[in-house]
């Protein structure tokens, strides 16, 4: 097979052109560029210099794409709206929808590959999306979106893997990058300051924080810097449990938070969620499957009451703490990822 093995400068990525040379394929490594910017705070140079390096100890033929202008119009400026109405986006998801598993595919389709091969930590058996397995690991989450129609297309040589055997590998193998720390966060900020890279395309006012029976007990920097169960960066001390964003009312420009980590307004058993997507079939309500309401979460028991074109009912077994508008909830049925949806 020809195979395009889309390159980040990453382990992970790395091994699994090399695992892929090594099972006999014909490998091409593709390097995607997503942002533009002076500062460099993506590193894209450095990323691209590593796939070049590994592409030649490897022996195969690269290249480098860019999408920075489908990044910015189709992942962050929705980014930014969310931002706005405030909420707290995951723009890794809306990536991997928008363009690693369409412009990227497509790129990898159009230089006559049979497949696209990422270095995610999930599996396929062609025609449904598994966990990874590597439960610390597991990207799965990221990439319910992913349809049934474009697996076959799809490859995860390291999914079946943990993570301490990929760097063996890349060690064993003398790959340029094998020490190469895992990135973190979202790419275009980088290392930088959270805040003040959003205070450079989202001004934001200063506001109160107020608990829920509407008593002032700060001030808060900007709405879209909070998000629900969060405990760090509030700046509020005093005697007491320690205080946790409970509610953000954007209107008003007020945080509220409550003190304790089992306050009652942090936890729910029942959400609504838009934006449906399913990689295979939709299942029929009530469906009593398990889902996460954020990354590395452990599977929680829930049943799915209603299921419409736009939207859908959960309840959960158990109350789930800090669950956040617009944030992903993604189903499971055992290691098989359903899909999932945002929660409204």
């Amino acid at each position: 097979m020809k195979i395009v093995v889309g390159m980040s400068g990453g382990v992970d990525s790395a091994v699994s052109a090399l695992l892929l040379k090594e099972q006999g394929h014909e490998v091409i490594g593709l390097f995607m560029k997503n942002w533009e910017e002076e500062e460099g705070a993506c590193h894209a140079l450095e990323d691209y210099e590593d796939v070049v390096k590994v592409c030649e100890q490897l022996k195969i033929p690269y290249y480098s794409v860019s999408f920075a202008k489908e990044y910015w119009e189709n992942v962050f400026t929705h980014f930014l709206e969310e931002l706005k109405l405030g909420f707290t986006p995951n723009p890794d998801i809306l990536c991997n929808r928008e363009i690693k598993f369409k412009l990227l595919l497509d790129k990898a389709l159009s230089l006559g590959a049979d497949a696209l091969a990422t270095g995610h930590y999930c599996r396929t058996d062609g025609t449904l999306l598994l966990k990874g397995s590597d439960p610390q690991k597991d990207q799965s989450y990221f990439l319910y979106t992913i349809k049934e129609s474009i697996l076959p297309s799809v490859l995860f040589p390291v999914g079946n893997m943990e993570k301490a055997a990929v760097r063996e590998i890349a060690k064993k193998a003398g790959l340029a990058n094998a020490a190469k720390k895992d990135s973190t966060g979202i790419c275009f900020i980088g290392k930088r300051d959270f805040k003040s890279f959003l205070n450079r395309y989202l001004p934001y006012q200063k506001g109160e924080f107020r608990t829920l029976d509407g008593n002032i007990v700060g001030e808060h920097d900007g709405i879209a810097y909070y998000t629900i169960g969060q405990r760090k960066g509030l700046g509020i001390g005093g005697p007491g449990d320690a205080w946790f964003v409970v509610k953000k009312d954007v209107e008003r420009n007020i945080v509220f938070i409550e003190q304790g980590d089992d306050h009652p307004a942090l936890y729910t058993s029942e959400l609504i969620a838009t934006d449906v997507s399913w990689v295979g079939i939709p299942p029929v309500a009530p469906y009593r499957c398990s889902a996460k309401v954020r990354y590395r979460q452990p599977d929680q028991v829930c049943t799915i009451t209603q299921i419409d074109a736009d939207h859908l009912r959960v309840t959960f077994d158990q109350p789930q703490r800090a669950v956040t508008p617009r944030q992903s909830i993604v189903f499971y049925d055992g290691d098989v990822c359903l899909g999932g949806a945002l929660i409204r």
